[in-house]
């Protein structure tokens, strides 16, 4: 298709030249962001902000927003808390999953998910 056509290439970057601009002056560059979109896709996802949603058949509480929180640890390391489950199975499958995500959003970080038992529950902790 033409590059005027809705159905046409464009390059998306997953990051913005704005948020680059802020993260660090020198690093503005794309750092290998950049991938090829529908110029209609690419010009009407806007200023939404892009979610993983967490399955339905996944038995979690309060799950986090899992870009935002991919993105924190990627910059500062250290863990978040992830989510809470009722019982270990659970959470033994949520983190499973959780794992599997972030290898495919963010294949370089060497992410990991440990349960830590407590209050009746089970924590899912991120870890770099």
């Amino acid at each position: 298709m033409s590059v005027n056509d809705g159905r046409g290439p464009s390059i998306d970057q997953r990051i913005t030249k704005s948020k680059a601009r802020a993260k660090s002056k020198a690093n503005a560059g794309n750092d290998g962001q950049e991938r090829l979109a529908h110029r209609g896709c690419n010009t009407g996802k806007g200023a939404v902000a892009p979610v993983v949603p967490w399955p339905e058949r996944l038995f979690v509480v309060d799950p986090a927003p899992i870009i935002a929180s991919a993105d924190r640890l990627e910059r500062k390391g250290g863990r978040e808390v992830m989510a809470r489950c009722p019982t270990r199975p659970d959470a033994e499958e949520a983190a499973v999953w959780l794992v599997d995500r972030l290898s495919r959003l963010h294949p370089g970080m060497a992410a990991r998910c440990e349960i830590e038992a407590g209050g009746g529950q089970y924590l899912l902790v991120l870890r770099i």
